[in-house]
């Protein structure tokens, strides 16, 4: 017997937060990397530090802050409330902000490690030919980090699909907005539902297992300069 609409909404808004998440870091990470990959300033470690530091934050403490901020009397709460006149916690906007904080390294690193292997020669042929640094941007170092930013993608995606912690803490379990696929299972088996639990697992595992074959695949084109 497969399953009903219902138990497969968590898995239809797990994949809407991914791709929401991942077009989000995407753009926003691009320059971000490019600049901690190739300016020298005061202070840099501590920038990157910063980034990268939901990498070694607990879940459950990283949105326990992001509920403080995200809340009816933090500022970003507050900011939102007033602009939009609903709630940014429990709702799908939060989650995708939780996300894209939880996300962070994970775009951010591949894609400033493909930056950084950028030869300088071709951005000083870039400049001597009279290209902008934003042109220079666009239409010299992506073209030229490809490999690095399909990784960037891949790993956020499959990363914000399994995220649990930081979205129970700020979007609860609210079916149709926030429950994603990792809490409806959590939910399940502490309801005895084997059947559910494992009919969406099941179902997260061909995604993760294709998700490794393409970060293989793109490892391997690195590693042999294809």
């Amino acid at each position: 017997m497969g399953m009903s609409k219902m138990e497969w909404m968590p898995l239809f808004l797990s994949a809407k937060l991914a791709l929401v998440t991942t077009v989000i870091l995407m753009t926003l990470v691009a320059p971000l990397a490019y600049v901690m990959a190739q300016a020298r300033f005061p202070g840099r470690s501590l920038c990157e530090a910063v980034i990268n530091l939901p990498l070694v934050l607990p879940p459950t403490v990283l949105g326990f802050y992001l509920l403080l901020v995200m809340g009816p009397k933090g500022p970003a709460g507050s900011l939102w409330d007033w602009l939009t006149g609903t709630s940014l916690v429990f709702s799908f906007s939060g989650i995708v902000i939780a996300s894209l904080v939880y996300s962070l390294p994970f775009a951010f690193q591949p894609m400033k490690a493909a930056f950084a292997k950028i030869d300088r020669r071709l951005l000083e042929s870039a400049y001597v030919l009279g290209l902008s640094p934003f042109s220079t941007f666009f239409r010299v170092v992506l073209p030229n980090s490809v490999a690095g930013l399909a990784a960037s993608g891949i790993l956020v995606f499959v990363h914000t699909l399994g995220e649990f912690g930081v979205i129970l803490m700020v979007g609860g379990s609210i079916p149709g907005q926030t429950k994603v696929a990792s809490i409806a299972i959590y939910e399940a088996v502490e309801a005895l539902r084997y059947r559910e639990a494992g009919l969406m697992s099941l179902a997260l595992v061909p995604v993760c297992y294709a998700v490794l074959i393409m970060v293989n695949q793109l490892s391997e084109k690195k590693t042999h300069g294809t």
